[in-house]
């Protein structure tokens, strides 16, 4: 997910995420041809440099390459969402089976402070300011977050969070918001890490998901496939 860049990153790595989070946050929208000099401008790297990393982000699934006519952003579907969609809660559910059940003191404050955060969030959401969808994205990551941070895999945890970042790109760009059933399920989640009720946090996580899906494919912003 999304983090503050470090002062000492690379040129190369500094447009990179750069270039990444404008993907993921709907800035540069799908199917958006990626013209090298404009990017040179707005990205202050070579075309070389740029070559290299929209090659990297073709890798991730979040670029396509057409040939010898250059790159694009990656298109979207209802079809594809679906698929992210079931990929992030296979690793999600088996994340928060191994969080709750190593999941400590530390790791309860935590999630209690994450879901502070969002619900403060998404109050301001429902009274009808929805100025700063960047911000609510960015506390609900860390929300479910917090909920796995107790996984002693990191593979696992980056593969997840590799999955979150796709499945955010649609939410950003179909500016998905379930107003308070998604704040209820989350409040339910947060019952349920503290009771450490692993199945029934998964069923909700369930429901929160695919419910988010067919919200998603039934605004008609998405194409079929």
């Amino acid at each position: 997910m999304l983090t503050v860049t470090p002062p000492s990153l690379s040129v190369a790595e500094i447009a990179y995420r750069r270039i990444r989070d404008d993907i993921i946050f709907g800035r540069l929208a799908p199917g958006q041809k990626l013209k090298l000099d404009l990017l040179r401008t707005s990205y202050d790297a070579s075309v070389s440099t740029l070559r290299e990393l929209l090659n990297r982000l073709a890798s991730e699934g979040l670029v396509e390459a057409e040939g010898q006519k250059g790159f694009v952003v990656s298109r979207i579907s209802a079809t594809n969402l679906r698929e992210i969609a079931a990929m992030r809660l296979l690793l999600e559910s088996h994340a928060l089976a191994q969080s709750f059940a190593a999941g400590d003191m530390e790791w309860e404050g935590r999630v209690v402070a994450a879901h502070h955060k969002l619900a403060l969030m998404e109050r301001r959401m429902l009274s009808g300011d929805r100025s700063e969808p960047e911000l609510w994205k960015r506390y609900d990551w860390e929300f479910h977050h917090a909920l796995i941070s107790a996984c002693s895999s990191q593979v696992l945890h980056e593969t997840h969070a590799a999955i979150y970042d796709k499945y955010l790109r649609y939410q950003m760009v179909a500016v998905v918001f379930r107003g308070e059933i998604a704040a209820e399920e989350h409040r339910l989640l947060l019952d349920c890490a503290m009771a450490r009720d692993t199945a029934r946090a998964i069923a909700i996580l369930s429901t929160h998901v695919e419910g988010c899906v067919d919200h998603t494919a039934a605004s008609g912003a998405l194409p079929l496939a």
